[in-house]
């Protein structure tokens, strides 16, 4: 949930998930608010129809609605299937009582069929008491045209977007604020008359009438089979549009594409008339806020190249103490030219950092660099290696290839990607660091393995910060991202993971 737009949706519910309670949570989720409904009614119905209707008593109706109102609240109220007189009643008496910002009444009347949904006493109490008190009201033709016959007001049969427009102007009449006249049932031709041939269909057309203006909303026809729930969707959409301060015109307008794009990129489902796609514009993390590392390190594409870089032969001879100590020497050197390229990398981000803040951290990052340097030449000097040696020694291939393909990652892409690039580095000696010192006998003293300050230098509280702060930082940044980059993130992951095995196989003299 994005914010904390409250919409109430009273309708009936679809079994199938496509119409109804089903799709306007749906829409609502996606418009980011938050969706409540009472339930007017429990319908058995799939792509192809309705099979059976149990209404919910109007009195439990008016206690949800009740209970909404009176503890969460409610921004807007959409409404769809009403069911009943005595159910239209309930949620006119609750928007007097209530008084959301906005009503948004979608005149569930006629099935797709022709048949009528609503009896014309309920029709009625629609007219004479719950459009006084609506907002907008979003009919169909059909559904237009019905309630102007139930009130006495009889217009003749929809020939061209004039009589459109005379059609939304007499439904205003009746009490609701706006009026949205949707024109699916006719497609037009571009002259805006009544298409009489599939050939002429060019248009589809709703028309606005709000604050005694029009406002024509002109889409492509497009010959669609996944229409089911069209006008819920579209009705909810408004309603959150609504709801987040949009206008009138521009809510109707922004729901009107969420629908035509959903329409686009729906997939069949069942046999008749499927549901449209809801969640067309959302990008669906993979992982939850915080939680990217350990999705990261649980992907089976990283987890194998992981194991062997935190798990190498080199690593598992430093645990035990039989790592050869011309080898461990021969790394110390390479590694200690490799953090000269390291600081720089950091000194890149922080170049490429967009606040101040970003700036100093990459400065004490570096800071920190500088410090684990002073500690690799202590034990390069008790190894025997002078300064002279350190700075004079040629880097290995290993070396050059993972420190620069690093380096290329921060100038020819963003800090998060550089970021990405050094994570292995950062990540993977803590995690090793962490496994080897549990496998140390407590019990013998820290002499006992040669290598036990090493293993302890990367579990010690500065550099557990460090990785803390670091993880903290990337987490984040990736929360921000769109799906396909954060693919093309792992690639880099996976690629520096890989290049840090490469270091360990140099430090082994493979």
């Amino acid at each position: 949930m994005a914010n904390a737009r409250r919409i109430l949706v009273v309708a009936g519910s679809d079994s199938s998930g496509g119409a109804g309670l089903e799709a306007d949570q749906k829409v609502v989720a996606a418009h980011g608010c938050y969706a409540m409904t009472a339930t007017t009614a429990l319908t058995a119905q799939n792509t192809q129809g309705v099979t059976g209707i149990h209404e919910t008593p109007s009195k439990f109706v008016k206690k949800c609605i009740d209970a909404c109102a009176e503890d969460v609240g409610i921004d807007v109220v959409k409404t769809g299937m009403l069911a009943s007189a005595g159910t239209i009643q309930v949620v006119a008496d609750a928007l007097r009582k209530y008084k959301p910002a906005c009503s948004i009444v979608d005149p569930v009347m006629v099935a797709t069929s022709g048949a009528r949904l609503l009896k014309e006493d309920a029709i009625k109490t629609l007219c004479t008491e719950l459009l006084p008190v609506t907002g907008l009201i979003t009919p169909n033709i059909p559904e237009a045209l019905l309630l102007l016959k139930e009130s006495g007001n009889k217009i003749d049969e929809i020939k061209d977007l004039d009589g459109m427009k005379q059609l939304a102007k007499a439904v205003a009449g009746l009490g609701p604020k706006s009026v949205l006249i949707k024109g699916g049932h006719i497609p037009l031709k571009k002259n805006y008359e009544v298409a009489t041939t599939d050939d002429e269909k060019e248009v589809l057309v709703n028309v606005l009438y709000t604050d005694g203006n029009f406002c024509v909303f002109e889409s492509k026809y497009q010959m669609a089979r996944n229409t089911h729930g069209t006008g819920c969707s579209l009705a909810s959409a408004i309603a959150c549009n609504v709801a987040n301060g949009l206008s009138m015109e521009r809510a109707v307008r922004a729901a009107g594409r969420y629908v035509e794009a959903g329409i686009k990129t729906s997939v069949d489902l069942g046999k008749g008339a499927g549901p449209i796609n809801h969640f067309h514009s959302l990008n669906i993390m993979p992982f939850p806020p915080g939680g990217f590392v350990d999705w990261l390190l649980e992907r089976e594409d990283v987890q194998q190249v992981w194991k062997e870089f935190t798990q190498h032969e080199f690593v598992e001879k430093m645990g035990d103490g039989t790592l050869p100590v011309e080898r461990f020497k021969f790394y110390m050197v390479q590694d200690y030219l490799y953090l000269t390229q390291f600081a720089r990398a950091n000194a890149l981000a922080g170049y490429k950092a967009k606040t101040l803040e970003g700036v100093a951290a990459s400065a004490s990052i570096v800071t920190h660099i500088h410090t684990e340097t002073k500690l690799h030449v202590s034990e390069c000097l008790e190894l025997g290696v002078t300064m002279d040696e350190l700075r004079n020694s040629e880097e290995h291939q290993a070396c050059t290839a993972y420190s620069r393909y690093i380096l290329d990652i921060g100038a020819s892409e963003d800090w998060l990607a550089l970021q990405i690039a050094m994570f292995p580095c950062l990540l993977g000696y803590h995690h090793i660091a962490k496994r080897l010192s549990l496998l140390q006998d407590p019990s013998a003293p820290k002499t006992a393995n040669r290598y036990r300050q090493w293993i302890d230098n990367y579990i010690a509280d500065d550099y557990t910060q460090a990785v803390g702060k670091g993880m903290e930082l990337v987490e984040g940044h990736v929360s921000k991202q769109s799906p396909s980059r954060i693919e093309e993130l792992v690639k880099i992951f996976i690629h520096a993971t890989k290049m840090e095995c490469g270091f360990w196989d140099m430090g082994m003299g493979a």
